[in-house]
């Protein structure tokens, strides 16, 4: 085969209409990439804040038009919105400062860190998750940082960021489309679970990374989400020792 023909996906039919999901194919990116991150952290016995901030390196400016002509900026040009590893870092930085990373927290408790650029924006989640002896599974608390560039309305970014932990931790848990004799089988919120309140976090805090006017605004409405299910799945492993890389959780167990 080919070098080319080898770096391409063969085209396949889809056998259902396919609609976008929020962030799109961040989601899945995010979490493949932040779990192994991880996970790899896990087998060489390094904390996850030192060894993502080793895998992100030194603050530079990354030119992926080096490496591929097919790189999409979000329709953005790249020699305005850059890949810029300093804010990648920077927002890490900040999220486990804010949430007192290394703190000591009960048993059955673990911290769990992901951190993604998606729509030119940065965002880092330290997530706090409890599970019982039961296996039953809370989230007390969710830290987020985003480095969205200038802003405008902080409140407006706070409460997009706020949502995006609440639909984040759904589609991490129960939020699932299934299919049966090629119908989808969920109808409606009784058979298509979503975060209820009383699964809500506990405490939710969002803390934005402050700019003025020399850099350009990215998004805020959908950075959020994709590193919500990776920072609880990570979190979850330190707290149980089991590793979670089916979405969603549903039925899985999640005992020690």
């Amino acid at each position: 085969m080919s070098r080319t023909s080898a770096s391409k996906n063969g085209e396949a039919a889809a056998h259902a209409r396919i609609g976008w999901y929020r962030s799109v194919s961040n989601i899945s990116h995010a979490f493949a990439i932040q779990s192994f991150a991880a996970e790899l952290a896990a087998a060489a016995g390094k904390d996850q804040r030192t060894f993502i901030l080793e895998l992100i390196g030194a603050a530079r400016i990354v030119d992926v038009r080096n490496t591929t002509k097919d790189f999409w900026d979000y329709g953005e040009n790249p020699d305005t919105y850059p890949i810029d590893t300093g804010r990648l870092r920077s927002v890490v930085e900040l999220v486990t400062d804010k949430a007192g990373w290394g703190r000591q927290v009960p048993k059955g408790h673990g911290l769990g860190l992901a951190v993604h650029r998606s729509f030119v924006t940065y965002v880092a989640a330290v997530v706090e998750a409890a599970v019982d002896e039961k296996g039953n599974l809370t989230v007390p608390r969710v830290d987020v940082a985003i480095d969205c560039g200038p802003t405008v309305n902080p409140d407006r970014v706070r409460s997009q960021l706020e949502g995006a932990v609440i639909m984040g931790l759904g589609l991490a848990t129960k939020s699932e489309i299934s299919f049966k004799n090629g119908r989808v089988q969920q109808n409606n919120f009784d058979d298509y679970q979503v975060t209820r309140i009383d699964e809500a976090p506990r405490e939710t805090n969002v803390h934005i990374v402050p700019h003025g006017y020399d850099l350009l605004p990215g998004g805020v409405g959908e950075p959020g989400v994709p590193p919500i299910a990776p920072a609880l799945i990570n979190a979850i492993y330190v707290a149980t020792g089991k590793r979670i890389r089916t979405l969603p959780i549903g039925q899985q167990s999640l005992k020690a």
